[in-house]
């Protein structure tokens, strides 16, 4: 299994737009997720932070993030409509792939899964001209879809070719992880992958998922719950994914951190995902700095 098959995400690491991506490089990483605020808050203006993405090499795995998009009636869902429109165009200019939506927390959203479902899939065709697919992820403290059963519920009743599910291994540890459930979910459907992980064996509320997932993940093999990632990992592999993971681990001790020594870290845990968890040597491409190995 190749490096190229995990990138980053930017809110992983501290720094400008430029050292996020060198740091990412340089430990052998050719992809990275973007947040639009990453392009949207560049000093330069966006023109110039795509400029800067596009000089860099490295290719972008998703644009993120939709929020609170489905579910909505009338000016409301004008409104998001706009908004997604405006961050299509933004994963063009970049050449993000696929768009990140998020599963509502809006009071004023419906839970009706054929509207929710209904709107997906208004979106997936808006994004196809523009090369773009679209992802939905269940957010576990989301308002009607918090499961990733729920979302691909969602998913396969939307039943668009331009529309595919994120799983985000936070969000299925931290609902309650049930990972007989992967078995019902094709593989060609799966747009991403999202690795982290937290340090304690559970959580007990929303306000502390949002918590936990906003400011203490850490990387895969980093840990409490190393045993049911490996599961789900696992089974992930036996039923025919290849495509990308992303470690989207946002961490406030990481960001006090060089972007460097955090991205050696994702190579590590990189490794041990694909060494102890997959049981495949990771094929990489040596950079100037020495790389870590996790146990």
């Amino acid at each position: 299994m190749n490096l190229s098959n995990f990138g980053l995400d930017s809110i992983t690491l501290a720094g400008p737009l430029e050292s996020k991506l060198a740091a990412a490089k340089a430990a052998g990483f050719s992809q990275i997720t973007l947040w639009a605020t990453d392009l949207a808050d560049y000093p330069g203006g966006v023109a110039d932070a795509v400029r800067v993405v596009r000089a860099s090499g490295m290719q972008v795995t998703a644009l993120q993030v939709l929020r609170d998009y489905e579910g909505l009636s009338s000016s409301l869902h004008q409104y998001k409509l706009d908004i997604a429109k405006h961050l299509l165009q933004a994963c063009k200019a970049v050449g993000a792939p696929l768009l990140l939506v998020s599963s509502s927390t809006s009071a004023h959203a419906s839970g009706e899964l054929p509207l929710i479902a209904r709107d997906l899939a208004k979106l997936a065709t808006l994004a196809v001209p523009l090369g773009v697919r679209i992802g939905f992820e269940a957010l576990s403290w989301g308002r009607h879809v918090h499961h990733t059963d729920q979302a691909w519920e969602v998913v396969e009743m939307a039943d668009h070719a331009n529309l595919g599910i994120v799983l985000d291994t936070f969000h299925m540890l931290a609902s309650g992880l049930d990972a007989d459930g992967l078995a019902d979910i094709a593989s060609d459907k799966i747009a991403l992958v999202q690795l982290s992980d937290f340090m304690w064996p559970g959580i007990s509320s929303a306000e502390e998922r949002m918590d936990t997932a906003r400011h203490l993940r850490v990387f895969p093999g980093e840990g409490a719950h190393s045993k049911e990632l490996s599961d789900l990992l696992r089974r992930l592999d036996r039923s025919g994914y290849r495509g990308d993971y992303s470690f989207e681990v946002a961490n406030d001790d990481y960001l006090q951190l060089s972007p460097q020594v955090v991205a050696q870290r994702a190579h590590a845990s990189a490794k041990w995902v694909t060494d102890q968890v997959l049981r495949r040597s990771l094929q990489v491409r040596q950079s100037s700095a020495g790389h870590s190995t996790m146990a």
